[in-house]
């Protein structure tokens, strides 16, 4: 897949610069590769160390997408390349490749949640997946009328990971696991009541944003993040009329009741009982009933037995979830129905809830590396 990420500096009358970075992968709705995540962890980190630099503003080209996930399609291949092979060195290649691909993938979402400057992300259109992962830790998260932002992966097979074992856990008790197990894309309106997003922000106010960057005089001493956050909000009440109409909120009693309870196929029945006939809640139900089971079970276990793990901690265990995830064959089987052949019928190791070894669960929860060799054992060091 092709792609790479524009990099530029824009001039403040202050004498300073803002650092932009641009998604360019727009005939795949922006997807990361995994050159394109080497890139822009390299520049953040270069900005992050230039005093010249006060502000970073993150976005993508084209004006469907801000980042519509990660580059599964070469996960599947390599995945498909390593299905076929016999000898245990080539066997070696996908694992390889994912354990590269999600250690450089969270490592650079975790340096946006940890950014020591203003990140301003710019989250026109799709933001799915790995584009969350990317937004989601932002200082300044900015939507517009037209975003939608969803994890979708139980349709192929993998989990909610990009950090949502952290994320997910800190939304309103069974929202986040409502939306792990269902995909359930959420709008500007819904991003905004979820405190998932900062501000919603018409499309033509974006040069106008950053024109008032340009013009601010950043100062020595100054609280950059509370003068971004002024000047954003000062844009707000201009796209008010324009916020759409909420999609999850009025069903959000109904789902925090549904998502009560220590069994998943207990909750699973109840979100199926939702009242509403609204495409919104119907396709949720859809989703979960033609989803994963194991990637439905591993949500339910993130989301019901590590609410209290750190960041560091939430993106150690990810990667070793979507590595063995990878190894496993089910997130193949589902790239390969949803995205390859799109036959839109993956199927499933286990055809059910209920059917789901648990054993199989425990695996993939179990430790690829020693603590000491973890690819993030690094992650947090600069905090203690």
């Amino acid at each position: 897949m092709a792609g790479k990420v524009n990099f530029s500096k824009l001039a403040c009358i202050s004498g300073h610069n803002i650092g932009v970075a641009e998604l360019d992968n727009p005939t795949s709705l922006n997807a990361l590769t995994l050159d394109m995540l080497k890139q822009l962890k390299m520049m953040l980190e270069e900005w992050e160390k230039d005093n010249d630099i006060v502000c970073v503003f993150l976005h993508g080209a084209g004006e469907k997408a801000f980042c519509a996930g990660g580059d599964v399609r070469t996960m599947y291949q390599m995945m498909l390349a390593s299905s076929h092979q016999q000898q245990k060195t080539q066997d070696n290649t996908a694992k390889d490749f994912l354990t590269e691909y999600f250690t450089v993938e969270y490592s650079c979402d975790y340096l946006i949640h940890r950014y020591s400057k203003p990140l301003i992300v710019w989250g026109n259109g799709i933001i799915m997946g790995g584009g969350i992962g990317l937004y989601v830790g932002a200082s300044h998260r900015i939507t517009t009328p037209s975003s939608r932002m969803a994890m979708p992966e139980i349709s192929i097979g993998l989990y909610p990971d990009v950090g949502a074992t952290w994320f997910l856990n800190r939304l309103p008790s069974g929202i986040g696991l409502f939306l792990g197990l269902t995909g359930s894309p959420i709008n500007a309106s819904d991003a905004l009541d979820l405190k998932l997003t900062d501000h919603v922000l018409l499309p033509d106010q974006k040069q106008q944003a950053l024109d008032e960057l340009q013009g601010h005089q950043w100062g020595v001493g100054e609280d950059s993040y509370a003068m971004v956050t002024k000047l954003l909000s000062s844009l707000d009440e201009v796209a008010i009329p324009h916020h759409p109409t909420s999609q999850l909120i009025p069903y959000f009693d109904q789902i925090q009741q549904s998502c009560v309870g220590e069994d998943l196929a207990d909750i699973s029945r109840q979100i199926d009982e939702i009242d509403g006939t609204g495409r919104w809640i119907e396709q949720a139900k859809t989703t979960l009933k033609e989803g994963s089971p194991i990637t439905a079970t591993i949500c339910f276990r993130l989301l019901t037995q590590y609410r209290l793990l750190s960041l560091e901690e939430c993106f150690r265990l990810e990667l070793t979830l979507s590595v063995r995830s990878g190894m496993l064959g089910e997130f193949q089987e589902g790239v390969r129905a949803r995205l390859i052949d799109k036959c839109g019928q993956p199927d499933w190791i286990f055809k059910t809830i209920e059917s789901v070894d648990q054993g199989v669960i425990s695996e993939l929860f179990t430790p690829l590396w020693s603590e000491a060799d973890h690819p993030l054992a690094k992650l947090g060091a600069e905090q203690s």
